[in-house]
């Protein structure tokens, strides 16, 4: 399924009502409806109280309202603006109820009576807001917000911008949004994603070339979309046919983290996993290890791998189908050269992550890879990432850029990801895959539990592995990252999402993986 911007979905409304000759009022009347049918199922015996702005999110409350009346629902419409402001499908659902003598009035206030004991429906602003929520109606949603009444919003909680999902001064809070054609950006990003509460996206009628269409870059992953991703495996067949994946990490002090990643790999499906890691841990290492094998690499005498150990590491990669690397790894002066002389000389996709990436000086570099690269930052890693880039646009502080990212992800890792050849998977709440072709998904698995040291390590090696197992970067990213999430889900459901820990996202790797055929899946 597509996620559109307030842009995008203007264009399809143009498109519907210009070039396909549907006209606006039929699809107002669909869309009230809609709102209708899934209030009515929800709140089967409330009075509800419809609060409606001047343009057409208010026509479609207004619609709803109507539908709801003649279905026996006690109902009042407020109106939170003049009369003569109203757009003109608008005015046309006001006319309409005015005849049916629905209970509507036009005010710019709210109190504590209006909304005792009912459900409201939210059409006020919708997805066309794109400035601070007016002083008389944040006073309004602050009210609401207090009540603890039910609200189900129509489109777009209002107060959220629909593209970033960032609050105009205030917004207001649903327990649920009805949403028309596609969802909105402003819905799956926080902090929209939490004041949206359960979204339900409903059809009314748009062509399905036009919600379909290629022009559309932001895609929401789905369990459809995941389930024919997994590889299959072959009677005859053995563990040289599922990848040997080198996995380099691990300093002193953070060995944990390699261990975990190539536990995840294995997991995941991998045949063959080898550890590559500093030459003095060694025996550290080899008091760990089971089913992996190792390879050390000359260190710096203080633990982390020695850009020496560029050629040891070059030779060996002809013998795998894909590198790992930087879990735990540590960050030096020869970390840096490392991670320059294997992004520009690697026969095989490398999937760096953590030390790796803050090992990179530049992402200027990545345009230089001989084979395909996989980043997997969190958001601090990938503003300091920026940060280092030679490039007057990021000449500014880590933290300011971290906000910066933070307010536009998605445009973030899209141009990011178009502009130096390298897929992106962008870890956050939701995490955000971005291929250089220019498209982009959005995650739908995972939860506050994996805020946990390590978790982005497992999802490392889940990557990785799928790599060996001979998805090409862009599947195994959107299948890495779902099963992640997915294995993530089930742990919290075993262990509760304050107990949580790394390991026990890989103890649920298998059952996110069976579970992966079934849809919808268990997590």
């Amino acid at each position: 399924m597509k996620v559109v911007t307030s842009q995008e979905m203007r264009e399809i409304d143009r498109a519907a009502i210009e070039d396909y000759g549907i006209p606006s009022a039929v699809l107002m009347e669909r869309a009230g409806l809609a709102v209708a049918r899934r209030v009515a199922n929800l709140y089967p015996d409330k009075r509800i109280v419809v609060l409606c702005g001047s343009g057409n999110n208010g026509g479609d409350g207004i619609v709803a309202a109507r539908n709801l009346y003649n279905w026996g629902f006690k109902v009042n419409i407020l109106i939170l603006s003049k009369k003569k402001s109203l757009s003109q499908d608008c005015n046309m659902q006001y006319q309409i109820a005015k005849k049916m003598k629905i209970p509507i009035e036009f005010r710019i206030s709210v109190n504590e009576r209006d909304i005792h004991g009912v459900v409201v429906l939210d059409a006020v602003f919708g997805t066309g807001l794109n400035r601070p929520v007016p002083g008389d109606i944040s006073k309004i949603f602050d009210l609401i917000n207090a009540s603890g009444v039910s609200v189900l919003s129509v489109d777009m909680p209002s107060g959220i911008s629909s593209d970033t999902g960032e609050i105009y001064g205030t917004a207001i809070m649903a327990d649920s949004t009805v949403t028309f054609g596609l969802p909105k950006r402003g819905h799956l990003l926080y902090p929209g994603a939490e004041y949206t509460g359960r979204l339900f996206v409903e059809d009314i009628g748009f062509p399905t070339g036009l919600i379909t269409s290629n022009k559309l870059k932001v895609n929401l992953i789905s369990p459809e979309m995941i389930s024919v991703l997994l590889p299959q495996r072959r009677a005859y067949s053995h563990k040289g046919d599922y990848g040997h994946v080198l996995i380099i990490a691990g300093s002193r002090g953070k060995t944990g983290a390699a261990l975990m990643a190539a536990k995840a790999c294995l997991r995941s499906g991998a045949g063959l996993v080898t550890l590559a890691v500093p030459e003095s841990l060694m025996n550290v290492f080899q008091n760990r290890v089971t089913e992996e094998m190792t390879l050390p690499l000359q260190d710096d005498g203080s633990g982390i791998i020695s850009v020496k150990a560029a050629e040891e590491i070059l030779r060996f990669s002809h013998k795998v189908d894909v590198i790992a690397i930087g879990s735990g790894m540590g960050v030096s002066s020869d970390t840096g050269m490392l991670m320059k002389e294997l992004v520009e000389r690697s026969p095989v996709p490398m999937v760096i992550d953590a030390d790796g990436i803050n090992s990179l000086r530049s992402a200027q570099i990545l345009k230089k890879a001989k084979s395909p690269i996989i980043l997997t930052p969190h958001l601090g890693e990938m503003a300091g990432l920026i940060q280092r880039t030679e490039d007057i646009r990021h000449k500014t502080e880590e933290k300011k850029l971290r906000g910066m990212i933070e307010k536009d992800r998605i445009n973030t890792a899209m141009s990011f990801s178009k502009g130096t050849g390298a897929y992106l998977v962008l870890k956050g709440a939701p995490t955000i895959i971005a291929e250089p072709e220019g498209k982009a998904f959005l995650n739908t698995t995972g939860n506050p539990g994996m805020a946990t040291a390590g978790s982005g390590d497992v999802l490392t090696g889940i990557v990785a592995s799928l790599i060996g197992q001979g998805l090409n970067p862009l599947n195994a990213s959107l299948l890495g990252t779902y099963l992640h999430g997915c294995a993530g889900d089930m742990a919290a459901k075993n262990k509760g999402e304050y107990s949580l820990i790394a390991t026990d996202i890989i103890d649920f790797i298998p059952d996110a993986i069976l579970g992966m055929a079934v849809v919808p899946h268990p997590c």
